[in-house]
């Protein structure tokens, strides 16, 4: 008989044992190996049967069994231990809170907004990569006590569920999340009732949400679910599924976790007495409306006008792209986002007073039909980054259209590259063995090095025999054909990972560019590799299930399965077991499409040497002495050849150095992989923390953002009024602002590097005070076609007077930088105190 629906009733807990419900929400435990250790120990078995969940798990255990562990004294005294630490984590000072003693400029909360998060597999709210940095995110600012309030959606079915068909095929399923079987509660209203977040959607329809609380440790993590009564049904499955759907759908998610979003912040603040953000960080365009609603919000408040209220949301606002290419970008055709904030209907507008004219120009790219969400974020947002030095660069040149005229190392975009939480994804055995993070691994002898690896490499292969076999059960095999499985993958034989997403650019595939020689080193004699291989793809992308099938296939070759596998269903669970007990972690992208690429970072952490196209994060972190660089074929412009170039020098690898470095041994041990393994552990282990990560963030982005903000609402928004009187008057003039006169002299026949060169400028300013302005002289070397290259230096001109007739004249001394080719050139840009830079309007004037 089936039920008509389900939900999930909490235990009831014996008062003696009452602590194990925050213990078992507030989900530190998922980095926290003893209240891991206390969960197993109350019921081991009903601890595997619920998939490490302790809500999950309290509600397996029977009544009789608590009342037993109840009248255990060991059981009662390790729950309140456990409790009080958990308490002091949530309470104690931690490094923000010193640093804030010092300097109460840094903000006293940040939102952070992301379109997934993914903190553990109980609350599978993520897809990949992006979801699971959010989650580390949090997990470090709440170690490092930084004050987030992090926003997202709770998904009904989350991602999707994947399994393979018997030709490989990659089939989903969407099982369907009961929020009272997660760890989450609802934020309520003073008088107790569920907060309802409201929005105005066409047609006179409105669409609402209530709030789910997850707690991230010190983080308050929350989820707007649409899936209640009081919403129609299409507005009901808004919610339904993480990155599905049609772009109707998209757009409704977007509006809802970036208006619906700030709206649940303020409503979370009011009904906690959390202190309200002062900077809020946009993680992906996604949420990039959060700073429409912010600006509706200081029009109704403060009678701001829509340039006022824009100066102001800038100043406090990060925006971080995590997109190295064009295809990656959210847009949508700008008549939807017409239709949705309402244009036709002034009264029913989804933001009231905001111009729809100056909402599409946030969103305007080259394409005038359709509307940018990565445009939108970079014009909200006073400060935004990249996540690895290289994806800063890319970023650079792939958004340096907004800037034009500037050069593309003088774009602002920075880069904070990406870290991983220790805690989260460390093997116990490594922290055992080694320590903090930033304990060096000399100590520690070749042998108990040798030994950690074997042993997180054993525990691999069983897990892969373990999977191998469900997912052939799942296929449609029966238990008499699987007997082979009990051999699948060997604990002494060199194991190389590869897991992530199956987008085109990340080429699951290269592997098989030459499948004879991928088979000769799996069969190898004397130096054999074993290859496991994980990822979804996006289940409208054929092209990327495509790519799945054609390793399972080679893989389901009775001849290599012993050897090479694809697991189906990757998510943290899994990913874990590969993290630890890979040798080699390999990967492949397109260079330079990767904009960080986290999993390699995790390997690392348990010992793991990366082997990998010099991308992302790998392209600045690798030595030489920590793994191996593919080297890229970066002037071949014909793809096929270029993959095949690619793919041979990562077979010459692995049969020429990777292969001889773990099996050429003494003793038993292979001294050279040791090496390797001691050097990455002392060196990259504590190079790639979220810790570090999230110092960074708080430090460039997060505490100038709060400067900022703060300055700007200054004297009931006078610098806002100010600033954005400035932007009127320097918009109504830039057009007629010109460079009229250039003269170098004072050059010595033979100039040297170091000799003075005077540039004198007159500058037409339109009416503009020569204080508006900067003036600058750029001196460096050239090119043939006279382009100065990313040597140049820069020297402000100082304003000497008017000029005889029109214009100012300005002039400063310069130093010749460098010997070769140079020359100079002048321009004039913005200026004024509350610009983060003078590029920041995208405004330059050259000399002709």
């Amino acid at each position: 008989m089936r039920a008509l629906r389900r939900f999930t009733v909490r235990a009831q807990l014996p008062p003696a044992l009452a602590p194990l419900q925050s213990l078992a929400t507030n989900l530190r435990w998922s980095w926290h190996p003893p209240t891991q250790d206390l969960f197993a120990a109350l019921d081991p078995d009903a601890w595997e049967r619920a998939g490490h969940d302790p809500v999950r798990l309290l509600g397996e255990i029977p009544t009789e069994r608590f009342e037993a562990l109840a009248q255990d004294a060991d059981t009662v005294v390790t729950v309140r231990e456990l409790a009080d630490d958990l308490a002091a984590y949530l309470e104690g000072p931690r490094w923000y809170q010193s640093e804030r003693e010092d300097d109460d400029s840094l903000p006293a909360a940040v939102g952070y907004f992301s379109m997934e998060f993914g903190v553990s597999e109980v609350l599978p709210n993520y897809s990949g990569g992006l979801g699971v940095l959010a989650g580390d995110h949090l997990k470090a600012a709440s170690d490092l006590g930084v004050p987030l309030v992090a926003v997202g959606l709770l998904y009904r079915s989350g991602y999707f569920r994947q399994s393979l068909s018997l030709d490989g095929w990659q089939l989903e399923h969407y099982p369907a999340l009961d929020p009272q079987g997660l760890p989450l509660q609802l934020l309520s209203a003073a008088d107790g009732t569920p907060v309802l977040v409201a929005i105005a959607m066409p047609g006179g329809r409105t669409l609402h949400a209530r709030v789910w609380q997850a707690a991230v440790g010190r983080v308050p993590l929350l989820l707007l679910d649409s899936d209640i009564e009081e919403n129609e049904p299409d507005l009901r499955g808004v919610t339904d599924r993480l990155y599905g759907g049609d772009q109707d759908q998209r757009i409704r998610q977007e509006i809802l976790v970036g208006v619906g979003g700030v709206r649940a912040v303020r409503a979370f603040c009011d009904a906690t007495g959390h202190p309200q953000p002062a900077v809020f960080h946009t993680n992906e365009g996604h949420a990039g409306f959060l700073g429409l609603e912010r600006i509706r919000e200081l029009q109704d408040a403060h009678g701001l006008s829509f340039d006022e209220s824009l100066a102001a949301v800038r100043a406090g606002t990060v925006f971080t792209t995590h997109t190295p290419v064009p295809a990656g970008i959210d847009r949508f055709p700008v008549d939807m986002v017409r239709h949705y904030f309402g244009a036709g209907d002034p009264a029913r507008a989804l933001l009231p007073g905001v111009p729809m004219d100056r909402v599409l120009a946030l969103g305007a790219e080259e394409n005038p039909a359709m509307f940018n969400m990565a445009h939108m974020g970079l014009r909200l947002a006073q400060r935004a980054n990249g996540v690895s030095q290289l994806h800063g660069a890319v970023s650079r040149g792939m958004f340096g259209g907004l800037w034009e005229g500037f050069d593309a190392d003088e774009v602002p975009i920075g880069s904070v590259t990406n870290g991983v939480h220790g805690a989260t994804w460390e093997a116990r055995e490594v922290t055992a063995l080694i320590g903090t993070p930033d304990a060096p691994a000399a100590s520690v002898t070749d042998a108990e090095l040798w030994d950690l690896r074997t042993a997180l490499r054993s525990r691999l292969v069983a897990e892969v025999r373990r999977r191998v076999r469900k997912a052939w059960l799942e296929r449609g095999a029966s238990l008499p054909e699987l007997g082979w499985t009990e051999h699948v993958f060997d604990e002494n034989v060199l194991t190389v990972g590869f897991a992530r997403r199956v987008p085109t650019y990340k080429r699951l595939t290269l592997m098989l560019r030459d499948k004879d020689r991928l088979r000769d080193l799996l069969l190898d004699p004397h130096r054999p590799v074993q290859l496991v291989v994980a990822g979804k793809s996006h289940p409208a992308d054929d092209g990327g299930k495509a790519l799945i099938q054609e390793i399972v296939r080679f893989a389901d070759d009775p001849a290599v399965r012993h050897r090479i596998t694809f697991l189906p269903d990757y998510d943290m669970s899994m990913a874990r077991y590969l993290y630890w007990g890979c040798d080699v972690w390999l990967n492949n992208p397109l260079r330079p499409l990767e904009a960080c690429g986290t999993s390699g970072m995790k390997s690392a952490l348990n010992g793991g040497l990366n082997l990998s196209i010099r991308d992302g994060w790998w392209d600045e972190f690798y030595d030489g002495r920590n793994g191996w660089a593919i080297p890229t074929a970066d002037g071949i412009s014909d793809p096929t050849r270029r993959d095949d170039l690619e793919a041979n020098a990562l077979y010459e690898l692995l049969a020429t150095q990777v292969g001889p470095a773990f099996y050429d041994r003494t003793d038993g041990v292979p001294p050279r992989w040791v090496e390797l393994v001691r050097h990455t552990l002392t060196t990259l282990r504590p190079q790639v923390q979220a810790a570090r990560m999230v110092q960074e963030y708080t430090e460039t982005l997060y505490h100038p953002a709060a400067r900022a903000a703060a300055g700007i609402v200054a004297d009931s928004f006078g610098p806002a009024r100010e600033l954005a009187a400035y932007r009127q008057r320097l918009g109504d003039a830039w057009n007629r602002v010109q460079v009229v006169g250039v003269d170098a002299s004072g050059l010595p026949d033979t100039p040297v590097v170091g000799a003075p060169m005077t540039v004198r400028a007159v500058v037409e300013l339109a009416g503009l005070d020569p204080s508006d302005v900067v003036v600058e002289a750029v001196v460096g070397p050239v090119d043939e076609t006279d382009q100065l290259d990313a040597r140049k230096r820069t020297a402000a001109m100082k304003h000497v007077g008017a000029a005889d007739g029109a214009g100012e004249r300005f002039e400063a001394v310069v130093p010749l930088p460098h010997a070769g080719l140079t020359g100079y050139t002048v321009r004039v840009l913005p200026a004024h105190p509350l610009l983060a830079s003078p590029a920041e309007l995208g405004k330059v004037v050259l000399a002709g």
